[in-house]
């Protein structure tokens, strides 16, 4: 298989759509005050699928939260497309591991919610519906309620919402943690999909190193408390990518590194 490497220092600051910059957060004061990141600089390219791991309790929800302006930083520097980052944004989409829907609300009525409050005409609303669930496969479930669906099909239809905002960057705390193993990889091979004809940039947090590597242009490893990033791995494998890769020579050798560097902070897989 045919590695195309690129390196992290491809990603300029001036591509970056997301530059973090010494970032720190301290939850508390006093002597009671925990450190979760620590000095956190990474940068995500425009359209680049970029994905964290990192020991449990290291911050890598914490560092997405703070990108999407859910919680605010003790010190550093968060811009996306250039602005400095200080609250949230319809630029940025989030997507979260719980179900997120609104239950009183159908399918169409969740992922039109966004452009809805944005002012959107009713005929763009439509065409934005339907064009974001035949993307993630739901056109036949636009009347469906929250409680009818599979946890597989709550995500996509959260994905969908998510990008009917149009945003620039699309974060991703761990959305398919609680998914069967089957359903999960369905859904990367769907994220897959709609990120190629979206063009959107990604910032996916997971545990799953396996989904890691066969998600991601680069993975940043953090290391334990206080989050910082231990290194920046590329993923040189050529797309589309099966589950095939998994049994790839290159591919085992990358995961072992990734393990590697996490048993280093006492993580247990």
């Amino acid at each position: 298989m045919t590695m195309l490497m690129k390196t992290p220092s491809t990603v300029a600051a001036s591509a970056a759509d997301i530059a973090v910059e010494g970032v720190s957060l301290r939850y508390g004061t006093g002597a009671t005050s925990v450190l979760a990141l620590d000095g956190i600089s990474l940068d995500v390219a425009r359209n680049e699928f970029a994905v964290i791991v990192g020991p449990s309790g290291c911050g890598k929800s914490s560092l997405l939260y703070l990108i999407a302006g859910l919680e605010q930083r003790t010190g550093g520097t968060i811009r996306v497309g250039g602005r400095v980052i200080d609250e949230p944004g319809a630029d940025r989409g989030m997507v979260f591991q719980a179900y997120t829907l609104f239950p009183w609300l159908t399918v169409a009525q969740n992922v039109e919610y966004g452009p809805k409050r944005r002012g959107l005409p009713a005929g763009e609303r439509r065409a934005l519906v339907d064009h974001y669930l035949a993307e993630v496969g739901l056109a036949g479930f636009r009347d469906h309620y929250p409680a009818q669906l599979s946890g597989g099909m709550k995500q996509r239809v959260a994905i969908a919402r998510a990008l009917a905002n149009d945003p620039a960057v699309l974060l991703m705390d761990e959305p398919f943690g609680a998914l069967d193993s089957q359903t999960r990889h369905q859904m990367q091979q769907l994220l897959l999909r709609v990120w190629d004809h979206s063009h959107k940039t990604v910032l996916f947090v997971t545990h799953d190193i396996d989904e890691a590597i066969l998600l991601a242009d680069r993975v940043f490893v953090m290391s334990g408390r206080p989050g910082q990033i231990r290194k920046v791995i590329p993923v040189g494998f050529d797309r589309p990518r099966s589950l095939d890769l998994v049994m790839e020579p290159g591919f085992i050798a990358l995961k072992r590194e990734i393990l590697t560097l996490l048993k280093a902070d006492g993580e247990d897989h």
